[in-house]
């Protein structure tokens, strides 16, 4: 089994159980080292993501609202979005490890790691939609993640703009979910928290992995690192408008300076 064509053939499985299924025969063989690497092989620029058949694919802008938490449908919208964002990060993550080449083991190693973690987390809130009558696909998704990956293919600029930014855009939502969800006293309430504090205590690692390989990315391109956001708004424009909140904390915990976090609030923060 070779590591890029197997990723290669990975990422256009469209089946997410299929995907799972052979990606954790792929990652015990990665852990055994029974792969061989062919770094020659020429990455390719994806057209379409690997769930345009599963998933109907709506204009992020035109995405509907969120319906009222106090219903099942509601929360089931809700836990849809956050499952495909995880499933979206399962790919970003082997794409990560998929488009470089001869990068230090340890970048390999803490992809498909990621990838494990977001497998995990896509399947404790499927099985949520499960329990509720719901499916992975009954809802409208967008595309943007992917967009914006298949926009930033040096690694400078991948590191920058999906884990350093995109990712850690989720330890700020995080927590407003979790309050919000604090009002309402049912079981999939419920349930769904215990996914979300999961998700974020785990997320603050994959933002750190991101932030480890942009400082390493930069360093090997002589690109300084305080120029984070204008790299990202090469790809993702308006990235420096403040946020309504920024989980300083656990930004922090992941790398961030309190040079940057003062770019997205006026909050106080110290290193």
């Amino acid at each position: 089994m070779e590591f890029f064509t197997t990723l290669e053939t990975l990422l256009q499985l469209q089946a997410p159980h299929e995907k799972i299924s052979q990606f954790q025969t792929f990652y015990k063989n990665y852990l055994d080292n029974t792969l061989s690497f062919d770094h020659t092989q020429n990455s390719k620029i994806f057209t379409n993501p690997s769930y345009q058949n599963l998933c109907e694919i709506v204009d992020a802008k035109k995405m509907p609202k969120r319906t009222a938490l106090s219903t099942t449908k509601g929360k089931a919208y809700l836990v849809h979005n956050i499952a495909h964002i995880e499933y979206s990060a399962i790919d970003l993550a082997l794409d990560h490890a998929y488009r470089y080449k001869n990068m230090p083991k340890s970048f390999y190693d803490d992809w498909l790691e990621v990838a494990d973690d977001e497998i995990r987390h896509f399947l404790i809130l499927e099985s949520l939609l499960k329990e509720n009558g719901y499916s992975y696909g009954d809802f409208g998704v967008h595309s943007f993640l992917f967009d914006i990956s298949m926009k930033s293919l040096d690694l400078v600029t991948r590191m920058a703009a999906v884990p350093r930014y995109l990712e850690a855009s989720g330890l700020d939502s995080n927590p407003k979910m979790i309050e919000k969800l604090s009002h309402h006293e049912d079981s999939f309430a419920k349930d769904i928290i215990k996914a979300l504090e999961i998700i974020l205590a785990e997320e603050v690692d994959h933002v750190k992995k991101g932030d480890i390989w942009f400082k390493w990315a930069c360093k090997k391109e002589a690109i300084d690192p305080q120029s984070y956001f204008d790299i990202v708004e090469k790809v993702l424009p308006g990235a420096k408008k403040q946020k309504p909140y920024v989980n300083i904390k656990d930004r922090q915990k992941a790398g961030f300076t309190c040079s940057e976090i003062s770019v997205l609030t006026d909050e106080s923060c110290k290193d």
